[in-house]
C-alpha cells in the first residue's frame, strides 16, 4: 500500500514562464519545504522553453546557440513536482477564477500568478510600407532572424526603430552577424538613462560603422522594431487595473493585484504602483523570493500578513557589443544609474560569466547528457503511457491457460467484430494507460488518439466512445478540474469526427494513484473495408505513416535527458489524427493494416506474417522520431523495451525478418521501442505502393515512408487475422 498522503486542497497556477516563476521553481527544487502545502501546481506557457533576455544579444550575434539561452520549462516543473501545460493564454475572468485558454475549456484557479511577459509597442506602418517585425516576443523574432540570414540573396541593410539600450545592443550584435544595421530615432539622441552613457553608446556604434538617424517620423519604413515594451493586450481587457501607458498589472508591494488578493503579478507584465521600475530581466529576479513567500502565505491562510517587496532605485545593465569590431572580441559597457564603465572586454567576460551563472541554475537535459554514464547498462525507466502495458510473455501465457487446450488469442489490440443488418460492421477495442503527461487535457487528448488508431487500422471511422477516468485524491473543486480537462481532452478528438462521448465511469486513486484514463472505442466499417492484419500476400510492400521513437524519448524525459525540442516535435507529431489515413488507404487498395504500439515495429511487425513468410525490411527507411537515435546510441531504453526483445529473434539469418542493409544496434533497438500514439502499418499493392506514399505524404505526413515488402506467401492458405 502507498504510504498515506493528504490530498491537495489548492490550485495555484503560475501563468506564463518569466523569470520570476522560473526562479520560484528553482527555489522549491532546492527547498521543497518552501512549497505551499496541499497544494497542486500548474505552469501554463505558450512554450515549453523561456528564453533568458540576457543571452539575447549573445544568440542575436551568433556567439551561442539557441538553446543555450532557452530555460527548460518542462523538465524544471518535473524537477520541482509541478504539472506543465503548454498554451496559449487569452483571456482572465477574475470574477469567476478562470483563466481563458486557446482551443480549450477554462481552467478555474484558486490563487494566480501572472509572469506572462511582454511584447514591443510597434509604430504604425505608412501606407504601402509593411509593418515592422517585433523583438518581442523574443521567439518568433529570432525565427524571422534565421529566415532572414537563410534566405536566398539576404540584403545587409536593416533599419532598427528605437533608440534604447536593448535597440543599441540588438544593432551592435546584428553588427556582429554581418550585416548593416542603422537606428532610427523618434528623439535626438539615445535613451540610456544618461547623458554620459548616451555618449559612450554612440561612439561604441560610430565605431561598428553604425549610422544613427535623428527625429525619424512614426511612420518611416523600418525592419525591426525595438521601440520599448506593452504588457499583452489581455490583461487590460479582462478587467484588471492596469497602466494607462504600458498596460502592466497595477500592484501592491506585496505583489498582489490591486482589489484581487487572489492574483499575484511580476516581471514585465506588472507595475508596484508605489515604486514603479522599467520593465527589465533584474526586476523579475528580484521579485522572486518575495514571490515564493507571498504565494506560500496566502495558499496557508492563517491570517500572516504577506511581506512588501522595496525594488532597489537602479539597475546594473550590461551593454554587450556582441564582437562587432573589427577584431571580433566582444566588450560591453556597465550603466548603473547615472554612472557609465567601458566598453571593455572584461566588461563582457564578466557579463557573460553572470549569463551563464544564471543558466546554470537551471536543469538542462543537455548538461545532463554531456555527464560521465554509470558503469554498465542503463537500467530501463519505468515508463507510462502504453509503455507501462503488460509485456507480451505474461499477457500470452494468462490467454493459453484461460483458452485450456485451444488456440488462445494472439496479444493484439483487439477489435472485435459485429455485422449488422446492412452488411456494415460494428469494430469495438479498449485501451488505456496511466498518464503520459501532467497535462490532464493533453493526456485525454493523446489517449484518445490511441486508442482510436486500432480502429483506423481495421477501416473503420470512429463513431462512439466511453471512458474510465482515474482521478487523484483531491478536494472536490480540483477534481472536477482534472475530470472537465480529461473529458475535453477526449472530446478535442471526437468532435472533429462527428463521434459521441456516450458516458463512463469515474475512480479516485485511494492507493496513491495518479491521474489515468481507460477508453472503450465503438467504430463502423462499411460492408467489404475490414482490414485484418494479414495475410500478407508475396509481393506486398509495407507502408509506416510517421516516424517512431517514442517510448525511448519518454523514458528519457522522465530521467531529464531529452531536449525540450526533441518532446515537443514528439508530442507535435502525437497528436496529429490518422483518422485521414482510413479512406486514403482504402482507395489505394489496402491490403491488410495495424497500428505500431506497445510491442513496437518489429513485434507487431510479426503479427502481420503468417508461418513460413519472409520479409525484407529496409530498416535504415524507417524514419526515427528527433533525438530516439541518440539516445538509444547511450543504452536508454523504455522499460517494455527488454519484453520487446524477444522479437529480436526474427532478425536471425533464418528468421522471417530479412534486414536490408544491416544496421547498427540503435537501429535495432528502435525496432522494438514501444509507441504511445504510434502510426499505422499497412500493406499495399507493389503497383500501388509509391502512388499511396505520395498521397499520404501530401495529406500531412511528410515523413511517411516504404519499408519492406513480402518475399513468399504463406505455407498455406489462412483466413485474415483477426485483430
Amino acid at each position: 500500500m502507498a504510504p498515506h498522503r493528504r490530498p491537495d486542497q489548492h490550485l495555484l497556477v503560475l501563468a506564463g514562464g518569466g523569470h520570476s516563476h522560473a526562479l520560484l521553481l528553482r527555489r522549491w527544487i532546492l527547498q521543497p519545504r518552501l512549497k505551499p502545502a496541499r497544494t497542486a501546481v500548474l505552469l501554463i506557457n505558450r512554450r515549453s522553453t523561456a528564453l533568458y533576455s540576457g543571452l539575447v544579444p549573445a544568440l542575436v550575434a551568433g556567439l551561442l546557440p539557441e538553446a543555450d539561452g532557452a530555460i527548460d520549462l518542462r523538465e524544471l516543473c518535473r524537477c520541482a513536482g509541478v504539472a506543465f501545460l503548454q498554451a496559449e493564454i487569452i483571456g482572465l475572468d477574475a470574477a469567476a477564477g478562470t483563466l481563458v485558454l486557446e482551443g480549450r475549456p477554462p481552467l478555474r484557479y484558486g490563487v494566480l500568478s501572472l509572469d506572462v511577459g511582454a511584447q514591443t509597442l510597434a509604430p504604425p506602418a505608412a501606407a504601402g510600407t509593411v509593418a515592422p517585425q517585433p523583438v518581442k516576443p523574443l521567439e518568433p523574432f529570432l525565427a524571422w532572424l534565421r529566415g532572414r540570414l537563410q534566405g536566398p540573396g539576404c540584403p545587409p541593410a536593416l533599419a532598427i526603430r528605437g533608440g534604447g539600450a536593448a535597440a543599441v545592443e540588438l544593432a551592435l550584435a546584428l553588427r556582429a552577424r554581418g550585416l548593416e544595421p542603422r537606428l532610427l530615432l523618434r528623439s535626438r539622441g539615445l535613451q540610456l538613462g544618461s547623458p554620459l552613457a548616451g555618449r559612450r553608446a554612440e561612439a561604441l556604434l560610430a565605431r561598428r560603422g553604425i549610422a544613427v538617424e535623428r527625429a525619424v517620423p512614426p511612420g518611416a519604413a523600418s525592419d525591426l522594431a525595438c521601440t520599448g515594451s506593452v504588457a499583452p493586450p489581455w490583461l487590460a481587457a479582462s478587467g484588471l487595473p492596469v497602466d494607462g501607458a504600458t498596460g502592466r498589472v497595477l500592484c501592491e508591494p506585496t505583489l498582489q493585484v490591486r482589489g484581487h488578493p487572489q492574483l499575484f503579478a511580476s516581471g514585465d507584465c506588472a507595475l508596484v504602483a508605489a515604486a514603479p521600475r522599467p520593465a527589465s530581466g533584474v526586476w523579475a529576479v528580484r521579485a522572486a523570493p518575495l514571490l515564493a513567500i507571498n504565494l506560500r502565505r496566502q495558499l496557508q491562510g492563517g491570517g500572516r500578513r504577506l511581506r512588501p517587496w522595496r525594488p532597489q532605485r537602479w539597475a546594473l545593465q550590461l551593454l554587450g557589443d556582441g564582437g562587432s569590431g573589427a577584431d571580433g572580441r566582444p566588450r560591453a559597457l556597465a550603466l548603473y544609474g547615472p554612472l557609465c564603465l567601458g566598453p571593455s572586454r572584461w566588461i563582457w567576460r564578466w557579463k557573460l560569466h553572470l549569463d551563464r551563472r544564471f543558466m546554470a541554475m537551471f536543469p538542462s537535459p543537455a548538461r545532463a547528457r554531456r555527464r560521465p554514464a554509470a558503469a554498465g547498462p542503463a537500467a530501463p525507466m519505468a515508463c507510462r503511457g502504453c509503455a507501462a502495458k503488460l509485456p507480451a510473455q505474461p499477457l500470452e501465457a494468462a490467454l493459453r491457460r484461460l483458452g485450456g487446450t485451444a488456440a488462445a488469442p494472439a496479444p493484439q489490440d483487439a477489435a472485435p467484430v459485429l455485422d449488422l443488418p446492412d452488411g456494415a460492421l460494428l469494430l469495438q477495442s479498449v485501451d488505456g494507460f496511466p498518464a503520459l503527461v501532467a497535462d490532464p487535457w493533453l493526456n485525454g487528448r493523446l489517449t484518445t488518439l490511441h486508442a482510436c488508431s486500432d480502429l483506423w487500422a481495421s477501416g473503420a471511422a470512429v463513431h462512439s466512445l466511453q471512458a474510465v477516468v482515474t482521478l487523484p485524491q483531491a478536494s472536490a473543486p480540483l477534481q472536477e478540474e482534472w475530470l472537465l480537462q480529461s473529458l475535453a481532452g477526449v472530446r478535442s478528438v471526437l468532435d472533429p469526427l462527428g463521434a459521441t462521448l456516450l458516458g463512463g465511469h469515474s475512480l479516485e486513486g485511494r492507493d496513491g494513484a495518479g491521474l489515468g484514463l481507460s477508453l472503450s472505442v465503438n467504430g463502423m466499417a462499411p460492408a467489404g473495408r475490414h482490414w485484418g492484419k494479414g495475410p500478407l500476400p508475396e509481393g506486398a510492400v509495407l507502408l509506416l505513416s510517421r516516424p517512431i521513437g517514442s517510448g525511448v524519448l519518454f523514458a528519457a524525459a522522465q530521467a531529464g535527458l531529452a531536449d525540450a525540442a526533441w518532446i515537443d516535435a514528439a508530442l507535435g507529431q502525437m497528436q496529429g489524427c490518422q483518422a485521414p489515413l482510413v479512406p486514403l488507404l482504402a482507395r489505394h487498395g489496402c491490403l491488410a493494416c495495424t497500428d505500431v504500439t506497445g510491442f513496437g515495429l518489429l513485434g507487431h511487425l510479426g503479427e502481420m506474417l503468417e508461418p513460413g513468410q519472409a520479409l525484407e525490411l529496409d530498416a535504415a527507411a524507417v524514419p526515427a522520431m528527433e533525438g530516439a537515435l541518440e539516445l538509444l546510441e547511450r543504452g536508454l531504453a523504455s522499460s517494455l523495451a527488454p519484453a520487446n526483445a524477444r522479437a529480436l529473434a526474427q532478425l536471425a539469418p533464418a528468421g522471417p525478418v530479412r534486414l536490408r542493409p544491416s544496421v547498427d544496434a540503435a537501429r535495432q533497438q528502435l525496432l522494438i521501442d514501444p509507441q504511445t500514439c504510434g502510426p499505422l502499418l499497412a500493406a499495399l499493392p507493389a503497383a500501388a505502393a509509391e502512388a499511396a506514399l505520395a498521397a499520404v505524404r501530401a495529406a500531412g505526413f511528410p515523413r511517411a515512408a516504404l519499408i519492406g515488402r513480402v518475399l513468399s506467401p504463406p505455407l498455406s492458405p489462412a483466413p485474415a487475422s483477426p485483430r
